[in-house]
């Protein structure tokens, strides 16, 4: 190998799930090669052969982010497409220190899940800046779908989504459900839940319209967390009536959180993901605002009273909350504008891509979760739940070089003026954040290189995944 393939990342502080050690990373082409004491011979070596060498001094070493629920140019409706491509997102994930994502193909109603994936596939393939991969939205639980789970396994798409929300396009009712879970069990693959009660929720949408309550604000409260726990309970039985793994999507409030500890606290296998919004975004002072404000904010599940985050802080260090993912899902001015008379009409989702690393080490700083935890959670655990790890999520030889080395005595303020996601605003305008990313590298390939984009559209490759290795 030549002295150009060979990496050396000298002076950080190397960040993993057992804490902070002073070490020397040594790359060489797409893997790590070594990581080593500070000032060792083999770093010394590589550097007198020519090999790059990249200053951490004062900085953290950490593993590439790992952004297992993100949705890229999604048709949300005809007159809505989620507004970052796979090109785009993509490359501000790897602004932001994410360097593998993981989308959904989506199987609506009708629709053969094979198609549903070489869709999808054909749309990402050659657009993306960092490494990618899929999970299956099932919207129509039928024997030819629960059949064809087992090929997408053996081609490596290890994880499926089901949806107890959005009647007539994705919902499936129990009884469905537990046949798709009765099938991931068979397959020890990972079922996935967005768990709202979609059938009571419709009922409260529809009644607040035809009170004229159409305001931005009541996505919110015809949203309300009790459903959203009622769902989480229901996910959590079935899944222990079919013996099967079980990771909530979007978690967003104290009552469902108290289910997944109840579920937890049975033994059972039950994960959740929480987003950046719930943890610091809220109703009071966002959804609630007038007019394009509020309606910036619409997601689901919904913001929460900002009482909720000290509860989910809480449960991300008490592993509770197993994963910080983004569920970016952004669209423009125009599109949110479409429910400016009816928010059911306002597409769904916020842009959080190239945020999430850089708003949970704020966490960090506040005393919130550790450093270590700040790995676990972003990077680290949700490659072990999704079958990625040791490839991605560590810094370890052997492990894909994907890594970022992150300033923490920068301070940001984040916004539209500054941010790369292809979005014209942004809920974080004005937040002012304690740390940035200098550089990342994607299996031994720059991609910010001390702030500049040096990647490119198609380095990143179609991961094939494994069952989780915290299933098994």
């Amino acid at each position: 190998m030549s002295s150009a393939d060979i990496v050396v990342i000298r002076g950080g502080r190397v960040i993993s799930t057992s804490g902070v050690t002073a070490a020397d990373v040594i790359v060489e082409g797409e893997l790590i090669a070594a990581v080593v004491a500070p000032g060792s011979a083999a770093a010394m070596a590589a550097e007198a052969g020519g090999a790059r060498v990249v200053d951490a001094d004062g900085c953290y070493v950490v593993p590439g982010g790992v952004d297992v629920h993100v949705h890229l140019q999604l048709p949300m409706s005809p007159e809505a497409t989620s507004s970052d491509t796979f090109a785009t997102g993509t490359a501000a994930a790897a602004w932001g220190g994410t360097t593998t994502v993981i989308d959904f193909a989506g199987q609506m109603k009708g629709m053969h899940v094979r198609d549903a994936v070489e869709e999808r596939l054909g749309e990402a393939d050659g657009d993306c800046a960092i490494d990618y991969g899929f999970h299956l939205s099932m919207g129509d639980v039928d024997d030819i779908a629960l059949k064809e789970m087992g090929t997408l396994v053996d081609e490596g798409l290890t994880s499926f989504k089901f949806f107890m929300a959005y009647p007539g396009v994705y919902y499936s009712d129990d009884g469905q459900i537990l046949r798709a879970m009765q099938r991931c069990a068979e397959l020890g693959t990972m079922a996935m839940m967005h768990a709202e009660n979609g059938i009571a929720i419709d009922v409260l949408r529809d009644q607040a319209a035809a009170r004229g309550d159409t305001g931005s604000v009541w996505h919110g409260r015809t949203r309300p967390s009790r459903l959203e726990s009622e769902a989480v309970h229901r996910a959590a039985a079935l899944a222990e009536v079919a013996g099967a793994p079980l990771y909530i999507v979007h978690l967003s409030s104290r009552d469902a959180l108290e289910q997944v500890t109840w579920a937890r606290q049975r033994g059972l296998n039950v994960f959740a993901e929480t987003c950046p919004q719930y943890l610091f975004l809220s109703i009071e002072g966002h959804l609630d605002q007038p007019g394009i404000d509020g309606l910036r904010h619409i997601c689901s599940p919904p913001l929460r009273h900002r009482d909720n985050h000290d509860t989910l802080w809480q449960g991300l260090r008490r592993d509770e909350l197993a994963v910080v993912s983004t569920d970016h899902c952004p669209f423009c001015d125009t599109e949110k504008l479409l429910g400016s008379e009816d928010f059911r009409v306002t597409p769904n989702g916020l842009g959080s891509i190239e945020h999430r690393m850089d708003l949970i080490h704020a966490g960090v700083t506040a005393g919130e979760i550790s450093l270590a935890r700040w790995v676990e959670t972003c990077s680290t655990t949700p490659a072990r739940l999704f079958g990625l790890y040791p490839q991605k999520g560590v810094i370890a030889p052997g492990s894909d070089a994907d890594i970022v080395i992150y300033d923490p005595r920068v301070n940001q303020t984040l916004g539209a003026d500054t941010h790369h996601m292809n979005l014209d605003h942004s809920v974080w305008e004005g937040v002012e954040i304690p740390g940035q990313v200098r550089t990342v590298l994607s299996r031994g390939s720059f991609v910010i290189d001390h702030r500049s984009y040096v990647g490119r559209a198609g380095h990143g490759r179609y991961l094939r995944r494994d069952v989780s290795d915290l299933l098994v």
